[in-house]
């Protein structure tokens, strides 16, 4: 689903296939699945709305397995899910003559994300929900900020959204203030201080809790980041935004690593010395501590990487670089 083509092409033979493929995978609740294959064939009569998506990797007890093996992501923000499909068509119904169905399709698909939002304003990563951490709060992989920055485009009827009517555009303001809130709410406290954000939180509790069995709860830097670079798109931030962002961007410079590379090896994962490196940080951080943390398939944490299992250190970024663009940005940022 290209979102990047000249603006009509959208309008083309090529992309109305696509369109229409999108169109006939979204469930009967209006949101998409991930992994789905629309350039390939649209929806056959029968064919699972959800293709492909059970981990390789089950064990016993498992978090990653669903109460029923027929219903796993049955609509999702996972890995960009829902919001790409919905801004595809947002650009063919811009770039088509006949667009009745893809309207439909969109329009359908925002009524998916205003009802799957919970409210104290945060979106659970798949609805209606599954269970288990799938019913979280969700801030890995941008579940909600990307959400978010969609609604805002529909709430503004800005570009590709010009079509959207009025009365969906002011419910998505509205979507998109309580969002906000739930981000704010949501910051980690210690000692009285904001800090950072987690990947997941609990719906009711609002606590920072565990994802996969490898995804313990802990402060997160990557999810912290894309918090910020968001928080600073913002028109006229609040001073609740502005005093948020920058307490997150001090933990960010706390916690920042120096003169060290992070390399994948088929044997594993190793943090060497290296001088002159760029600053990275761990993915994960014990609340409370600034210490990084490890998890491995068998629910256990750890404080080295080199003590998780060979599988789990090649197969996840347990250190990046991503954090530093928000904190390159936030420089520019404050006025």
């Amino acid at each position: 689903m290209p979102l990047t083509r000249p603006a009509d092409w959208y309008g083309s033979r090529e992309a109305r296939r696509i369109a229409d493929a999108i169109a006939s995978f979204q469930t009967p609740a209006g949101g998409w699945s991930k992994n789905l294959n629309v350039a390939d064939h649209p929806r056959r009569k029968g064919e699972s709305f959800a293709p492909n998506n059970l981990s390789h990797y089950l064990g016993p007890d498992d978090f990653d397995t669903p109460a029923d093996l027929h219903w796993n992501y049955v609509g999702t923000l996972d890995n960009d899910a829902t919001t790409t499909e919905l801004q595809f068509l947002a650009k063919v119904i811009n770039a088509a003559k006949e667009n009745a169905t893809y309207r439909a399709s969109f329009l359908r698909g925002i009524e998916y994300l205003l009802n799957a939002q919970f409210p104290n304003g945060g979106w659970p990563q798949v609805w209606p929900l599954e269970g288990g951490y799938h019913d979280a709060i969700t801030y890995n992989d941008g579940a909600v900020t990307e959400t978010l920055e969609l609604l805002e485009g529909v709430a503004d009827r800005y570009g590709v959204f010009a079509f959207v009517p009025p009365e969906v555009a002011s419910r998505a303001r509205k979507s998109m203030a309580r969002g906000i809130d739930c981000i704010l709410a949501t910051q980690i406290i210690e000692n009285g201080r904001r800090t950072v954000w987690g990947q997941q939180y609990d719906a009711l509790t609002l606590k920072p809790v565990a994802g996969r069995n490898y995804e313990p709860a802990a402060e997160c830097s990557s999810e912290s980041a894309a918090m910020i670079l968001f928080l600073m798109k913002l028109p006229d931030p609040s001073p609740e935004v502005m005093a948020a962002a920058g307490a997150a961007v001090e933990w960010l410079k706390q916690t920042a690593i120096h003169g060290k590379a992070y390399l994948r090896t088929s044997e594993g994962a190793v943090l060497i010395d290296r001088a002159g490196a760029k600053p990275i940080w761990a993915r994960y951080y014990k609340i409370g501590t600034l210490s990084p943390i490890f998890g491995d398939r068998d629910k256990s944490i750890h404080d080295d990487v080199k003590e998780i299992s060979a599988e789990r250190q090649r197969g996840y970024s347990w250190y990046n670089e991503v954090p530093q663009a928000a904190l390159d940005r936030y420089a520019e940022w404050l006025p």
